[in-house]
């Protein structure tokens, strides 16, 4: 079995669905982790279950003086990150941009955007200070295809697509890699949030489809970073067979 004893992971988001099984991934293999969520109960919880060192933050990436605080100052025995999941992250509604709640679009934009950056900034410079380091952000295909009323989560993916790759290029002579995992349908706590706690509407999303699970992302996030320190994945696409990105959409009149 792999020994991640050596490394120190940050997930953000791992109160639930993705980040939660991203976190029980790395324990399994014994790395240290610095959970951030900002419910922080679930966090109490899911670290009495996991039985390896964590330290839990509670945390909305979208304060820029709080991720700062956390992530600037951290204990002596988690200072030195080796990993970071940037998984917080959130899709508000599906209404047509004519239609949508402005502070959904805002929400989105300063929780998928200037969160992941903001907590990106913060930590890297210790990455490439000590030439260790794998940052992996949580994408989707929404930033590769459009669909109707995916407009600024979409967008908001495809920022994150772009900026990892440009993340490559600074980086380049660092020994500090960088991966984009792009999800498609995965049955989560996502599509609860996205509607606004309506599970009737939550559960026609995934109605008829094996959708991927959280933990077949955290086994492709574990995997991305377990490869030789020599090999980077730029991005990878994942959806469920069920799934694909085939066929236009036609509006056709009588």
């Amino acid at each position: 079995m792999i020994d991640c004893s050596s490394e120190t992971v940050v997930v953000t988001g791992a109160s639930s669905g993705f980040g939660e099984a991203i976190a029980r991934r790395y324990a399994k293999h014994g790395a240290k982790l610095i959970l951030a969520a900002r419910r922080m109960d679930r966090l109490e919880k899911l670290k009495g279950e996991l039985g390896v060192p964590s330290h839990l933050v509670e945390l909305d990436v979208r304060n820029r003086d709080a991720v700062e605080k956390a992530f600037g100052r951290l204990p002596a025995d988690f200072a030195n990150v080796t990993i970071l999941v940037n998984n917080a992250g959130l899709a508000l509604g599906l209404e047509p941009a004519h239609k949508v709640n402005l502070d959904d679009w805002q929400t989105m934009i300063d929780t998928n955007v200037t969160g992941l950056v903001t907590v990106t900034r913060t930590l890297l410079p210790g990455m490439v200070e000590r030439d260790k380091g794998h940052i992996v952000n949580i994408g989707s295909v929404a930033g590769n295809y459009p669909y109707p009323g995916g407009n600024v989560y979409g967008g908001t993916k495809a920022f994150v697509k772009q900026f990892s790759l440009a993340l490559r290029s600074d980086l380049l002579g660092a020994n500090v890699r960088v991966t984009n995992i792009e999800p498609g349908m995965a049955d989560t706590e996502f599509s609860l949030t996205r509607f606004k706690g309506n599970k009737a509407e939550a559960d026609k999303v995934y109605q008829g489809v094996e959708a991927l699970t959280a933990d077949d992302i955290a086994e492709t996030v574990f995997w991305s970073t377990a490869l030789p320190a020599h090999v980077n994945i730029n991005r990878i696409e994942v959806m469920p067979t069920q799934q694909a990105f085939a066929g236009f959409k036609v509006e056709r009149r009588s």
